[in-house]
């Protein structure tokens, strides 16, 4: 049986119950902050945060090949992962959002494929069983009420995906803090082009709870929990560093519904279940 460090353990936790978490106050400080200007400005917070610290600590500067390599990870794992979330959560619960984005396990599992990673018989039976729990969870009423919103977390789980697997497999980014830095500037310029692009409109200054939530989101949400995330990516199996994916729904869900008043039908309950249980299966078919 492997011995988990202490570092590891706490880079579990933050995936775990800082990103379950992420969800629900993504929802709390829309209230007065648009989603790309939103996510944009706290990417940019915490990569500058990141990147003074790492030139503090004298680490290695990424070379003009490691932020090319940010401009896409960053892109797809942030800007199109983050932003597409809270573009959807204009119009869908931030439970059934965070069941949605359990499927990224299986996704990375087949975008690994043409990498020569295959899956085990039981990782298949996970995958399997993801995917009919996310077809449930589209034919439910709040899905199919929007389809703008759905495309959104569509392009949401596979931007996530597709980055992940990049940056493990061809697009390595700099090492330690300067490479996640990297992959947050990237990410908060191309939220902010997409902002003036879409004609977003900030009311200022926004409510207190919303303002509150973005600071949770920009210290807690991207500059412990992304870093931690991509420290386990490089320390661990992808077994370890994608568990998240069957805890943050489960806490995703508690605060929407206790908190937010979020509702969510017997159907779309069933599906999220499903969901987990594919994702159970899929992690620990990968042991």
């Amino acid at each position: 049986m492997t011995t988990l460090s202490p570092r590891i353990v706490a880079c579990l936790a933050a995936t775990w119950f800082i990103w379950g978490s992420t969800y629900f106050a993504i929802k709390i400080a829309l209230l007065g902050l648009p989603p790309f200007v939103q996510n944009g400005t706290r990417f940019l917070l915490a990569g500058s945060i990141l990147m003074a610290w790492a030139r503090w600590r004298r680490q290695t500067m990424p070379t003009l090949a490691q932020w090319r390599n940010a401009a896409v990870v960053g892109t797809l794992m942030l800007s199109a992962n983050v932003g597409g979330v809270a573009f959807a959560e204009q119009w869908l619960a931030s439970g059934l959002v965070t069941a949605f984005i359990a499927i990224v396990p299986a996704l990375i599992t087949v975008a690994s494929l043409p990498f020569g990673v295959r899956p085990s018989r039981l990782e298949v039976l996970g995958i399997v069983l993801g995917f009919v729990g996310v077809l449930l969870l589209v034919r439910g009423a709040t899905f199919t009420a929007s389809p703008v919103g759905v495309l959104a977390i569509v392009t949401a789980a596979l931007g996530w995906s597709i980055g992940s697997v990049l940056s493990q497999h061809v697009l390595r980014l700099a090492p330690a803090a300067a490479g996640f830095a990297s992959a947050m500037l990237c990410a908060g310029g191309v939220l902010l082009a997409l902002s003036i692009i879409t004609g977003e409109r900030l009311s200022w200054p926004p409510p207190p709870v919303a303002a509150l939530a973005w600071i949770y989101l920009s210290i807690f949400g991207s500059l412990i929990a992304y870093s931690a995330y991509m420290t386990l990516l490089a320390n661990t199996r992808p077994a370890i560093a994608t568990s998240n994916s069957f805890i943050n729904p489960v806490i995703a869900m508690f605060l929407g519904v206790s908190i937010g008043g979020e509702m969510v039908t017997r159907q779309e309950w069933l599906a999220v279940g499903t969901i987990v249980l594919g994702v159970t299966v899929l992690i620990l078919g990968r042991r």
